[in-house]
């Protein structure tokens, strides 16, 4: 196999990488999914087998950009999760996670009709 050709399936094995994983073998690719099948049999065919050019070929150069921005990406929502975890929580619970870091406890509140045990 040539350089060219086991550096165009890595990068396709990488982009399979980032991408979310289909859920079953059954249900069809993701238009994205298919546009990096055929990026990958155009690009590891001879240039004299294309028989219809697109306007635009992306390049292997592009390809490895997309899959930098994409790596970043995912590294990026795995810290912002990580140093924000209080990004998906209502503000309640949020403002009694903060008291409680601080050291203090919030008073249970009653609501009408409720009394104390």
């Amino acid at each position: 196999m040539s350089a060219a050709k086991t550096n165009i399936l890595h990068l396709y094995r990488a982009f399979l990488r980032e991408l979310p994983p289909r859920p079953f073998l059954t249900t069809p690719r993701a238009p994205l999914h298919q546009r990096l099948r055929d990026f990958v049999s155009s690009a590891a065919a001879p240039a004299s087998a294309a028989v219809a050019t697109p306007l635009h070929k992306p390049s292997i150069a592009e390809a490895e950009q997309l899959l930098a921005y994409l790596q970043a990406q995912r590294e990026y929502v795995t810290l912002l999760e990580r140093y924000n975890p209080g990004m998906g929580m209502d503000e309640e619970t949020r403002v009694r996670l903060t008291a409680k870091r601080v050291g203090m406890d919030l008073p249970k509140e009653f609501k009408d009709g409720e009394e104390e045990k």
